[in-house]
């Protein structure tokens, strides 16, 4: 069996990640600071494996494809550094045991996913499988190895 099409994964992705850092936030705010630590190294890792796949395989599939490099993926790698900068934030608040920050910078990169998530999946990938053609089964399979490396 192949890989699933690149925008059911991704977008699973997306849930996965909101998940964790619900988890995260929870964890942080009941107290348990060593589980909170664990829900935010696994939420940093998935968050910046999925950019990765993104940023290095379909953004630059997307710009060869359509000849725009200006156009939604500027916005979505600007989008991506904003989210870097909330996780070096939440690091902090979390090393630090600072549940008013983690739970600031945690609801800050929460709204932050969920615009960035609706702008892909509404946008960003519907142009994309539509530019993408026959190699979008090859790109699938591309953006899971990245994802999962």
């Amino acid at each position: 069996m192949g890989s699933p099409d690149f925008v059911t994964y991704l977008t699973t992705d997306h849930r996965h990640c909101d998940e964790q850092l619900g988890a995260l936030r929870r964890s942080a705010i009941g107290g348990d600071w060593q589980a909170a630590s664990a829900a935010f190294e696994a939420l940093r890792h998935d968050i910046l494996a999925h950019f990765a796949a993104e940023e290095e395989v379909l953004f630059p599939a997307f710009e060869a494809s359509s000849g725009m490099t200006c156009g939604p993926t500027a916005v979505m790698r600007m989008e991506h550094e904003e989210a870097r900068e909330l996780l070096l934030d939440l690091a902090e608040s979390i090393a630090s045991q600072e549940t008013d920050g983690v739970r600031g910078y945690g609801e800050a990169l929460l709204i932050l996913l969920q615009q960035h998530n609706m702008k892909e999946e509404n946008i960003l990938y519907p142009m994309a499988q539509q530019g993408l053609g026959t190699r979008i089964g090859e790109l699938s399979a591309q953006i899971v190895l990245r994802r999962e490396a």
